[in-house]
């Protein structure tokens, strides 16, 4: 375990130095930014957020049960089709993603959501979903009785607690 905080440490010292150089360079463009988002749940600004590339770095440092206080931005995948209470964010390739509930069930995000660009901000965590939750979430997400018969193993899943979210407005 002290290793891993050792090197989490270390990690987010990087990136930190990283984001002083991009946020020098920004700053201007940033401000002007934030009238292209729309605000849910606590208001949140766009700057400093890590990248997703960054933010898939941290999650597989983290162990199950780990987690981090952060601030990423990532393109929205999927939304909750019942109310969206919750939303999935891609960390860069087709199969990794990060599942993203809203604190204390405060607040939603539009069902249309889904290729938006989103800034969240809150807790990200390395947890284990049981069998239960994914036939529930998989439900939430339209999929059909046969896809929800086949779930039958719980999975390891990068989740992500959010404060506030920022999404970008549609052009």
């Amino acid at each position: 375990m002290k290793k891993i905080l050792f090197s989490m440490a270390i990690s987010m010292a990087i990136l930190s130095c990283k984001q002083e150089a991009k946020e020098e360079s920004q700053t201007e463009v940033e401000i002007t930014d934030a009238s292209m988002y729309e605000s849910f749940g606590e208001e949140i600004s766009p700057e400093a957020a890590l990248s997703t590339e960054e933010m898939k770095k941290i999650y597989e440092t983290l162990e199950v049960g780990d987690s981090i206080e952060v601030k990423f931005t990532g393109s929205v995948k999927s939304v909750c089709q019942a109310k969206g209470c919750w939303m999935k964010l891609d960390l860069g390739d087709s199969e990794t993603e990060s599942f993203v509930r809203f604190k204390d069930y405060g607040f939603f995000v539009p069902m249309d959501a889904s290729g938006a660009e989103a800034i969240l901000k809150g807790i990200a965590k390395k947890e284990e979903t049981s069998v239960a939750e994914l036939k529930h979430y998989a439900e939430d997400a339209g999929k059909s009785e046969e896809e929800i018969a086949k779930i039958t193993q719980p999975k390891v899943e990068y989740t992500f607690l959010a404060d506030g979210v920022l999404l970008k407005k549609k052009a």
